[in-house]
């Protein structure tokens, strides 16, 4: 049962959906057998190409000693290569792999699915809305500590 004085409120109400969604992705992640952050490093390494550990949490804004944890999982799985950095050895180059493309493409199709199960209460127009009321509210010049002008 929720509480009346926060049943209409928008910060509630977004809080309530982001936990469906967040669960809702999970389940999907493990069913794959991976989390978030691997999707993310993933989608980082294939956009962005190869790059150090710091670039990596730079891109997907994970702290660095989950970078290093998550790496290890990539690499262990086969999705990811590291190797020294040729002009710096104290560095590691990291490289998305065959597998970890394929990989990725497998969890477009299943963040597709669970794009579908997280709209699915609402109708084509209202997911459209929606959609479009989210990305003007997360845009980079509605953040609290946004200045006029800011870039």
């Amino acid at each position: 049962m929720t509480l009346r004085r926060v049943a209409d409120r928008p910060t509630w109400l977004l809080s309530r959906a982001n936990a469906r969604a967040h669960n809702i992705l999970r389940q999907a992640f493990e069913a794959e057998g991976v989390r978030g952050y691997h999707f993310r490093l993933l989608a980082a390494l294939e956009q962005y190409g190869p790059g150090s550990q710091a670039d990596l949490g730079r891109h997907t804004a994970i702290d660095r000693s989950d970078v290093v944890a998550t790496l290890d999982d990539l690499v262990s799985l086969g999705f990811a290569q590291r190797a020294a950095d040729p002009s710096d050895r104290r560095r590691n180059v990291v490289t998305l792999t065959q597998a970890g493309s394929a990989a990725l493409e497998r969890l477009d199709e299943v963040l597709s699915q669970v794009q579908d199960a997280v709209l699915r209460p609402l109708t084509e127009t209202e997911q459209t809305t929606l959609v479009h009321l989210l990305t003007k509210m997360s845009a980079p010049d509605n953040a609290p500590d946004a200045a006029p002008g800011d870039a």
